[in-house]
């Protein structure tokens, strides 16, 4: 779709202004307009000849087909082949790059042997393809024979961009994603080995695809498909034993990118996933830490994706890559690569789509897995727990294939896989936190093992989890665990663990937990029988990188752009129709009153009515005033006038002498339950108060969480799930979210609908104590019979108006007051001389000096169609019509 600018009337440039001003009013939902269509993409197939294997490849170009440019190789995840990375490498050409795909040995279309990034196979493919760039016109070069090149990738894809860069002197910059450093410790993690990952890696590879060699299956046995011989023997060795020895160690680490990584000293942007129990953070620190000590840029991107959890940044990491490339192969560029370090945080839910929304925080450097260390003390007395004969029945944590969504959610929505079996571990817990902690980075602990094994070994599987307040409800970030092999451990050993790498905030009452467990259904543990006895030698150190702060998820330009032209739009001709924005001086007078309407009105634009219209009223300290009326009355708009939401069209709000506008600091000191609040129900109630205070970005300490707890007197429903609560327990909930930092003036917004008597009781009781601390509380409701016992103060609506205002004693009156119910009009000028006030029942008329008798007499004078006259005993009497006939 284009945005086309009339061709007459308006000149060009209020055309322009026109556009970003209708956009600017247009809510905060933007969706890009494009200038122009795509450039074409131009793609050729071509199957190139290397080393006696067949590379399949396709080669993509846009615009002027004779200028030269630089070069993209884009390689693709294990299993897939160059088809996958299309979309990307279409996007890329259209950013001024010649990019050149290819299917790997051994997977698409291409033939040979699968050699896990063999230096002499893939890794020398990967120089016979930039060699071939190097001969064509489209592509700049930097000498003969060397074009300038980027390569990036995915896991497997991701290794070959480093690889290619330790071993191809040629290669300018890099972006390796979610992939490994060192791949002997990525699938045999401290001895121990990675058995369900490493058979999904090997059974992808192992049955015979179109591109496998003749006779690949009968040379390995008929049993490893298009893996070479020797990767062949590694995995079948490894498999059966179930642990690694140091042939397969020494295979796999000189086909690691580790192994040349004194040599990589080029631009690397590498990104890495938070849900990876494959390659988790700790590779890519590796990676980070050393091509920056050699002394080339280095950016680090953690990602809320990865092997375990999905693809949901692949646009802003695709973007990002491509700035990256930007920065570092066409010279001379201004543009931004990003943040040296950025880290994505989920926070809360879309409610959209039911998924969790993500932000960014991010540091001028990349911190490592250990900056801004705290110790946290553990329980430390030993306890002992069963290895069981056959390992079985295993611990859950994370599950390949199966984690996806759920690893990427457990650490900030409290769901997950993670399962630990009755007396097959041991937990050590710390203290609740007295205030929120954010780990970023590696935990440690000291722990000493002793085993009764036959060869004194043991393996454990540690993991630190997050535990709600009940002490039952507990996360595991990330579903990641630490194995670990320990030898030599029948009279004790003692060792240093370094937990896994994650970026989780522990809250507020939340504690942490180290749990040591004998079985995880991802690893290989012992057959055999065993009991474990651990302790904590010392307290867990965790990191929390206070260099790394938050702040909104990056967006595209447009989004901010878009908006911020229109807002300018919008001072211009603002200032040019010299009209005031900025709201009037406090008024001394009123600092004392919470708060005071006058005049206000309020009609909606496209209404054939006033929502609300020439209303004043005044509440003090210490009251509860009572806003009554039937729906459509307009005491929700009066209330979202007065929280600045909307803007009234006359008339003025002040609260404690500040004149209301959006964003007024003194609504700081303002509450409010409006048109109901929304949880979390997989949360328990304190986690969900917490969690709003938190979006809030004041200090814990302010929120004085206790004492509105105290106030809404959930009791210990605050530890169960939202889920679980009757309706009565969430609007209590909602009144004490309202309640949080102990507002001056606290505004609740039909607080009893839906609700039965005792719950009602329970919320009038709620209101009552609120108040009696010196506090202002302001309740809507069209129960009358309620707001005269809960209220003390009234304010009675009706369609948009002022009915009457003053002391629930007052206007509920007693027998001096008189309900005539008529038959007919009755002219304004005749209410007014009887002093009364007009209702949908009748008239209400206050008795003063003169009797009931008098008041009929001078009713019959006044011409009144009178059906009946009666005492006033209850508001209800009065307003029985006007709200429709609903009382308590």
């Amino acid at each position: 779709m284009k945005l086309r600018l009339p061709r007459r009337g308006l000149p060009r440039w209020a055309a322009i202004l026109a556009v970003l001003a209708v956009l600017a009013g247009g809510g905060v939902a933007w969706t890009a307009v494009a200038a122009d269509e795509p450039a074409p993409v131009r793609r050729a197939d071509r199957t190139l000849a290397l080393d006696g294997v067949r590379l399949d490849t396709s080669y993509f170009t846009a615009g002027e087909s004779g200028r030269r440019r630089p070069a993209v190789l884009l390689g693709h995840g294990f299993g897939g082949s160059k088809d996958d990375v299309r979309a990307q490498a279409e996007q890329l050409a259209r950013a001024g790059y010649a990019v050149l795909t290819w299917s790997a040995r051994g997977f698409g279309a291409s033939t040979g042997q699968i050699g896990l990034n063999d230096p002499q196979r893939e890794v020398k493919d990967v120089r016979g393809l930039v060699d071939w760039l190097a001969r064509r016109p489209e592509v700049l070069l930097d000498g003969p024979g060397d074009p300038r090149v980027g390569v990036t990738g995915a896991s497997y894809g991701g290794a070959v961009a480093l690889l290619a860069a330790g071993y191809d002197p040629r290669v300018d910059a890099i972006a390796p994603q979610i992939t490994y450093w060192n791949l002997a410790d990525a699938l045999f993690p401290n001895g121990v080995f990675k058995k369900l990952w490493s058979g999904i890696f090997f059974t992808t590879g192992s049955g015979a695809g179109p591109g496998a060699a003749a006779g690949a299956g009968s040379r390995n046995g008929g049993s490893c498909g298009r893996f070479s011989p020797e990767v062949c023997a590694l995995y079948q060795r490894v498999a059966v034993s179930g642990r690694p020895d140091a042939a397969a160690r020494a295979l796999l680490e000189a086909r690691s990118p580790s192994a040349v990584g004194a040599r990589i000293k080029v631009p690397a942007l590498i990104v890495q996933g938070q849900a990876d129990s494959l390659f988790p953070l700790g590779q890519a620190d590796a990676m980070a830490r050393t091509i920056a000590a050699n002394g080339a840029p280095v950016a680090v991107d953690w990602t809320a994706g990865g092997h375990d959890g999905g693809d949901r940044e692949t646009g802003r990491i695709e973007a990002r890559i491509t700035a990256w490339f930007d920065r570092h192969l066409k010279r001379g560029t201004s543009v931004d690569p990003g943040p040296a370090f950025r880290v994505s945080r989920t926070g809360g839910v879309d409610s959209t789509d039911g998924r969790a929304t993500l932000r960014a925080a991010t540091a001028d450097r990349y911190p490592g897995l250990a900056a801004g260390p705290v110790r946290v003390v553990l329980s430390g007395r030993p306890q002992s727990f069963a290895n069981p004969a056959g390992a079985a029945p295993p611990a859950l944590s994370a599950v390949p294939g199966l984690g996806g969504g759920l690893s990427a959610l457990s650490s900030s929505l409290g769901v997950g896989l993670s399962l630990d079996f009755p007396g097959q571990f041991a937990a050590f817990d710390a203290r609740p936190q007295t205030r929120p902690i954010r780990v970023t980075g590696t935990p440690t602990v000291r722990i000493r093992v002793t085993s009764t094994a036959p060869d004194g070994s043991a393996v454990l599987f540690a993991k630190v989890y997050d535990v709600g307040p009940d002490g039952r409800q507990q996360v595991l970030p990330a579903q990641l665990v630490t194995p670990v092999r320990v030898e030599h451990a029948a009279l004790g050993q003692e060792l240093a663990l370094t937990l896994p790498a994650v970026d989780h905030e522990v809250p507020t009452g939340h504690r942490l937990r180290l749990v040591l467990a004998a079985t995880d259904l991802g690893y290989a543990s012992p057959a055999a029988p065993a009991t474990y006895t651990v302790s904590v030698a010392s307290p867990l150190t965790a990191p929390t990188a206070p260099a790394v702060t938050g702040r909104a998820a990056g967006l595209p330009w447009w989004v901010w752009g878009l908006p911020l032209a229109g807002a300018l739009v919008a001072a211009a001709l603002l200032l040019t129709a010299r009209r005031r924005t900025t709201a009037p001086p406090a008024d001394p007078g009123l600092a004392d009153v919470p708060l005071q309407i006058t005049g206000l009105t309020k009609k909606y634009a496209g209404g054939d009515r006033y929502s609300v219209r020439d209303l004043s009223f005044r509440v003090e300290r210490g009251q509860v005033l009572g806003l009554l009326g039937p729906n459509g009355a307009g005491k929700t708009t009066t209330l979202r006038m007065l929280m600045g939401l909307i803007t009234p069209d006359q008339g003025e709000i002040r609260v404690f002498g500040h004149a209301i506008r959006p964003g007024a600091p003194v609504l700081s000191r303002v509450g409010a339950f409006v048109e109901g609040a929304g949880f979390l129900p997989h949360l328990s109630g304190r986690e969900n108060l917490e969690l709003y205070w938190r979006a809030t970005g004041r200090p814990a300490e302010d929120a004085h969480l206790d004492e509105a707890l105290r106030i809404a007197n959930l009791g210990g429903a605050l530890q169960r799930s939202v889920r679980t609560y009757s309706q009565g327990m969430r609007q209590r909930l909602a009144i004490a979210q309202a309640m949080l930092g102990l507002p001056d003036l606290l505004i609740l917004d039909e607080p009893t609908n839906g609700l039965d008597p005792p719950q009602i009781r329970e919320m009038r009781e709620v209101m009552i104590r609120y108040a009696a601390g010196g506090r202002t509380v302001i309740v809507s409701s069209h129960l009358l019979a309620e707001v005269e016992q809960s209220c003390t103060h009234l304010v009675v609506m009706d369609r948009g108006g002022l009915v009457t205002a003053g002391p629930v004693g007052e206007i509920s009156g007693s027998g001096d007051t008189l309900l005539v119910t008529l038959d007919g009009p009755v002219p304004d000028a005749v209410v007014e001389k009887l002093g009364a006030v007009r209702t949908e029942a009748g008239l209400l008329v206050r008795l003063t000096d003169r009797t009931s008798t008098q008041l009929i007499g001078e009713l019959v004078r006044l011409d009144v169609p009178v059906t009946g006259v009666g005492p006033h005993r209850r508001l209800e009497d009065a307003f029985l019509t006007l709200i429709g006939g609903e009382t308590a």
